[in-house]
């Protein structure tokens, strides 16, 4: 059978792989996808997904197992909230055109169970994936990528069939990720040279004498690249510490405000040195509440974010964020139908407000963002005083 020219045929080791690339939201994609395994008859069948996207995929309904607590307290809250934000967008743009985002690679597992096929989930964990960018990103990068996402909310460009298609076409993605690579360098290594190597790493181990392999149009050219190659499947998947820089400013900066006040009390007066303290009651706590009130919390969450500001401020081992998100939810519970609608309604602005588990994600962001703010205002008019 002839196929288009998003399939690539190829002999490596003694096997046959069929490599399908993709656009994640094209109808298009779905039915090739289904066409090539049922033509080909594969041993096995590996598709880009991790196990947690896959288990997102094909059963939508284990968000209603999610444990909010346990975000919220593993400081996990932007990460989700972040994977919402990607899931949001594509989930926009696949509804004009009338298919769900990864689409295809459900398709590619409901037709690899129907031949009987090894399904090998290729891709690596999207949360190791989205950590190891992050630790790698600078500390004003991050600001920037943090508002980025928070704006993604706010778009809803429209998008044409036609475009789908073009994105296809290697040539289009290949200027892509050169114009990614200059603006961002260490998110091009994460997202897509890393992936690339991980999965053709999985494909070169599948142990079955003929694979189809269907990915993302983008990573076609890195795996026929790196499928030559051996790679360490572990250290792609070892997140990496903390940058210095933050250690030093999630450390430093309290250590600084602590520092200031004890030397007004020293060296200068202790008035001053209470007004020092009055400042930083002020200011901390008022920024973190007014975040906690953009998130329409609930007053007594914006009273919690207030009050403990001003201390977790001080102590980098706990957030006013998450204090005033697990109130929040306390408060608010949320329901089974926030579960239920969680993917739609991230879909539009207004439903992360309406929702009460993005609320909540809400909270904790802003909440933490006002914080942030009042400890470097505060620790200014804190100074201004000496």
């Amino acid at each position: 059978m002839e196929y288009s020219a998003n399939v690539h045929e190829i002999e490596h080791e003694g096997k046959r792989i069929v490599l399908v690339g993709t656009a994640h939201i094209s109808r298009e994609s779905v039915e090739e996808v289904s066409r090539v395994i049922e033509q080909e008859q594969p041993d096995a069948v590996c598709i880009e997904l991790c196990a947690a996207r896959y288990e997102a995929l094909r059963y939508g309904d284990r968000w209603k197992e999610m444990d909010l607590f346990k975000v919220i307290r593993q400081g996990k809250a932007m990460l989700l909230l972040a994977n919402l934000l990607m899931s949001a967008f594509q989930r926009r743009l696949g509804a004009q055109l009338g298919v769900e985002p990864g689409a295809e690679m459900v398709e590619a597992a409901r037709v690899a169970e129907d031949l009987e096929a090894k399904i090998v989930l290729a891709d690596r964990d999207v949360r190791v994936t989205l950590q190891r960018t992050w630790r790698r990103l600078s500390f004003w990068r991050k600001w920037k990528l943090s508002g980025q996402l928070m704006g993604s909310m706010f778009v809803d460009d429209p998008i044409q069939q036609e475009d789908i298609e073009r994105m296809k076409q290697s040539d289009v993605l290949t200027d892509a990720l050169e114009t990614l690579a200059a603006q961002a360098p260490e998110m091009k290594e994460t997202l897509i040279d890393e992936r690339d190597q991980y999965l053709a790493e999985k494909i070169r181990q599948t142990d079955r004498p003929k694979i189809v392999a269907v990915v993302g149009a983008g990573h076609v050219p890195g795996i026929k690249r790196e499928l030559g190659k051996e790679h360490d499947l572990n250290e792609l998947e070892r997140v990496p510490p903390s940058g210095s820089l933050g250690t030093i400013l999630k450390w430093g900066i309290p250590a600084l405000i602590i520092g200031l006040i004890v030397y007004g009390f020293i060296m200068v007066d202790t008035s001053v040195s209470w007004e020092m303290i009055e400042r930083w009651f002020w200011i901390n706590g008022s920024l973190a509440a007014l975040g906690s009130a953009l998130a329409l919390a609930h007053p007594l969450t914006i009273g919690s974010a207030f009050i403990a500001a001003p201390f977790t401020s001080l102590n980098p081992a706990v957030a006013a964020g998450w204090v005033a998100g697990l109130v929040e939810v306390l408060i608010r519970r949320p329901q089974v139908r926030d579960f239920e609608g969680l993917m739609t309604d991230v879909q539009e602005f207004k439903g992360f407000w309406r929702n009460k588990i993005t609320r909540v994600l809400l909270v904790v962001v802003f909440a933490n963002l006002g914080s942030t703010i009042g400890t470097i205002t505060g620790g200014f008019a804190i100074a201004s005083l000496l």
